[in-house]
């Protein structure tokens, strides 16, 4: 009786022993477990996270800074430089129409002309229109005129104009010129002079020079008067190349 008591002690502390053994194989760390899965440890449990889930996400760096390029390059998009042709006469300048020259932007003077139809009076006159303000502006056309009495626009007697030449447009730009050249019907003879047609001479101090959307402007010469025959008068266009 008693040696059987004992065998089932020593049994029980064999299988106590047994299960001791078959819990530190298990361990987290050892090579194998009773699978024989290895297990895992929290070591490459974090190498894989690591792996799919970089900390520092490669695409963002490779974006340019610069907005509208591609992400896809790497690289800053360059837009292409502007570019711009020079806008000859008549042409509009990139991005618009150059407009016509207001009244107030230009300045008109006259002299006269060095070739001229043989007489004693004026004979031709040269009328330049310099553009006075900050941007470029168009002429284009024949001029009117007017010979304005004792010097007055507002008494002024038109002349009929026999236009000479083909109008086309000019660009003037921030202090360029344009010129007109006007002739006209010349005085003969001495002293007060006479017309070959019969009629009377006339002499104006002041002519009144208007161009198609540029506004009428008073000229005068500063060596005599613009004496001229019949009422008469021939005119170039307006042109970028100063007549003689």
């Amino acid at each position: 009786m008693q040696h059987r008591t004992t065998v089932r002690v020593t049994a029980s502390a064999a299988a106590a022993v047994a299960a001791a053994l078959s819990l530190t194989a298990c361990r987290p760390g050892d090579g194998g477990g009773a699978s024989g899965a290895p297990a895992k440890t929290p070591t490459t449990a974090t190498a894989r996270a690591t792996a799919s889930h970089p900390a520092t996400p490669a695409a963002e760096t490779s974006r340019p800074a610069t907005g509208g390029g591609s992400a896809h390059t790497g690289a800053p998009a360059t837009s292409a430089p502007a570019t711009s042709a020079p806008a000859s006469a008549g042409s509009g300048a990139p991005g618009g129409t150059v407009p016509a020259c207001a009244a107030t932007a230009l300045e008109a003077s006259a002299y006269q002309a060095a070739d001229r139809p043989s007489g004693t009076g004026v004979g031709a006159a040269v009328i330049q229109f310099a553009n006075t303000s900050g941007k470029a502006c168009t002429l284009k056309g024949h001029p009117t005129v007017a010979g304005a009495g004792n010097g007055s626009p507002q008494h002024n007697r038109p002349l009929t104009v026999t236009p000479t030449g083909t109008a086309a447009s000019v660009r003037v730009a921030p202090g360029g010129k344009a010129w007109v050249k006007l002739t006209f019907v010349q005085v003969q003879g001495e002293g007060d002079g006479y017309c070959v047609s019969g009629a009377k001479p006339v002499a104006y101090p002041t002519l009144v020079v208007g161009l198609p959307g540029a506004g009428a402007h008073q000229v005068a010469l500063s060596d005599g008067l613009f004496a001229e025959c019949d009422n008469k008068v021939t005119a170039t266009a307006v042109t970028a190349v100063r007549p003689s």
